[in-house]
Protein backbone atom coordinates (compact mmCIF):
# COMPACT_ATOMS: atom_id res chain seq x y z
CA UNK A 1 0.00 0.00 0.00
CA UNK A 2 0.97 3.47 -0.32
CA UNK A 3 0.18 6.57 1.49
CA UNK A 4 0.03 10.03 1.00
CA UNK A 5 0.36 12.77 3.76
CA UNK A 6 -0.52 16.54 2.30
CA UNK A 7 0.81 19.39 4.83
CA UNK A 8 0.98 22.88 4.32
CA UNK A 9 -2.52 24.23 3.87
CA UNK A 10 -3.66 27.48 6.08
CA UNK A 11 -5.76 30.65 5.59
CA UNK A 12 -3.98 33.00 3.76
CA UNK A 13 -5.57 36.86 2.25
CA UNK A 14 -5.88 37.32 -1.12
CA UNK A 15 -2.91 37.86 -3.46
CA UNK A 16 -0.80 35.49 -0.75
CA UNK A 17 1.06 32.69 -1.43
CA UNK A 18 0.88 28.80 0.08
CA UNK A 19 3.17 25.93 -0.88
CA UNK A 20 1.59 22.87 0.54
CA UNK A 21 3.30 19.89 0.17
CA UNK A 22 2.77 15.52 -0.55
CA UNK A 23 4.93 12.79 0.76
CA UNK A 24 4.40 9.58 -0.16
CA UNK A 25 5.53 6.22 2.05
CA UNK A 26 5.10 2.72 1.88
CA UNK A 27 5.79 -0.25 -0.12
CA UNK A 28 6.61 1.87 -3.90
CA UNK A 29 8.45 0.28 -6.50
CA UNK A 30 7.47 3.05 -8.83
CA UNK A 31 5.72 6.17 -8.57
CA UNK A 32 4.58 7.74 -11.92
CA UNK A 33 2.13 10.49 -12.56
CA UNK A 34 1.74 12.59 -9.11
CA UNK A 35 -1.17 15.72 -8.76
CA UNK A 36 -2.69 17.88 -7.14
CA UNK A 37 -6.96 18.07 -7.31
CA UNK A 38 -9.06 20.26 -5.16
CA UNK A 39 -12.97 20.49 -3.71
CA UNK A 40 -14.90 23.73 -2.77
CA UNK A 41 -17.96 23.30 -0.97
CA UNK A 42 -20.58 22.34 -2.55
CA UNK A 43 -18.96 21.26 -6.13
CA UNK A 44 -16.97 18.75 -7.53
CA UNK A 45 -13.20 17.52 -7.21
CA UNK A 46 -11.28 19.28 -10.13
CA UNK A 47 -8.13 18.08 -11.44
CA UNK A 48 -4.92 21.81 -10.00
CA UNK A 49 -2.00 20.58 -11.68
CA UNK A 50 -0.35 17.22 -12.46
CA UNK A 51 3.17 16.06 -13.05
CA UNK A 52 4.41 12.77 -14.63
CA UNK A 53 7.97 11.09 -13.46
CA UNK A 54 9.90 12.78 -16.07
CA UNK A 55 8.79 16.50 -15.28
CA UNK A 56 5.77 16.86 -17.60
CA UNK A 57 3.31 19.37 -16.47
CA UNK A 58 -0.08 20.26 -16.81
CA UNK A 59 -2.30 22.42 -15.01
CA UNK A 60 -6.11 23.86 -15.26
CA UNK A 61 -6.83 27.27 -16.74
CA UNK A 62 -8.07 28.79 -13.78
CA UNK A 63 -4.66 28.12 -11.77
CA UNK A 64 -1.99 28.63 -15.15
CA UNK A 65 0.92 31.49 -14.06
CA UNK A 66 -0.08 31.75 -10.60
CA UNK A 67 0.14 28.17 -9.58
CA UNK A 68 3.76 25.83 -10.27
CA UNK A 69 3.78 21.95 -9.61
CA UNK A 70 7.16 20.09 -8.88
CA UNK A 71 8.59 17.41 -7.27
CA UNK A 72 11.24 15.58 -5.86
CA UNK A 73 11.48 12.00 -6.74
CA UNK A 74 14.09 10.90 -4.41
CA UNK A 75 11.63 11.65 -1.47
CA UNK A 76 8.46 11.05 -3.49
CA UNK A 77 7.07 14.32 -2.68
CA UNK A 78 5.59 16.97 -4.84
CA UNK A 79 4.78 20.44 -3.72
CA UNK A 80 2.02 22.99 -5.40
CA UNK A 81 3.57 26.58 -5.02
CA UNK A 82 0.52 28.78 -5.08
CA UNK A 83 1.06 32.21 -5.66
CA UNK A 84 -1.71 35.67 -6.05
CA UNK A 85 -4.62 33.19 -4.26
CA UNK A 86 -8.01 34.44 -4.61
CA UNK A 87 -10.50 33.61 -2.90
CA UNK A 88 -12.38 30.87 -5.49
CA UNK A 89 -9.03 28.75 -4.67
CA UNK A 90 -10.47 28.12 -1.32
CA UNK A 91 -10.85 24.26 -1.43
CA UNK A 92 -9.41 21.24 0.55
CA UNK A 93 -6.57 20.22 -2.11
CA UNK A 94 -5.61 16.37 -2.50
CA UNK A 95 -2.88 14.56 -3.29
CA UNK A 96 -3.21 12.14 -5.78
CA UNK A 97 -0.80 9.75 -7.48
CA UNK A 98 -0.20 6.75 -9.67
CA UNK A 99 1.90 4.28 -8.19
CA UNK A 100 3.12 0.68 -8.59
CA UNK A 101 4.13 -1.33 -5.25
CA UNK A 102 6.22 -4.63 -7.13
CA UNK A 103 7.37 -5.00 -11.16
CA UNK A 104 4.53 -7.03 -11.82
CA UNK A 105 1.90 -5.03 -10.57
CA UNK A 106 -0.05 -2.28 -12.37
CA UNK A 107 -0.48 1.14 -11.52
CA UNK A 108 -3.18 2.13 -8.82
CA UNK A 109 -4.29 5.03 -7.90
CA UNK A 110 -3.73 6.86 -4.46
CA UNK A 111 -4.99 9.38 -2.62
CA UNK A 112 -4.11 11.41 0.93
CA UNK A 113 -7.10 12.86 2.97
CA UNK A 114 -6.54 16.62 1.96
CA UNK A 115 -5.44 19.81 3.09
CA UNK A 116 -8.06 23.07 3.58
CA UNK A 117 -6.46 26.13 1.88
CA UNK A 118 -8.27 29.05 3.02
CA UNK A 119 -8.10 32.36 0.89
CA UNK A 120 -9.77 34.89 3.08
CA UNK A 121 -9.26 38.74 4.17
Amino acid sequence: QVQLVESGGGLVQPGGSLRPSCAASGKIFSMNTMGWYRQAPGKERELVATITSSGNTNYADSVKGRFTIYRDNAKNTIYLQMNSLKPEDTAVYYCNAHARTTSYSYDMVYWGKGTLVTVSS
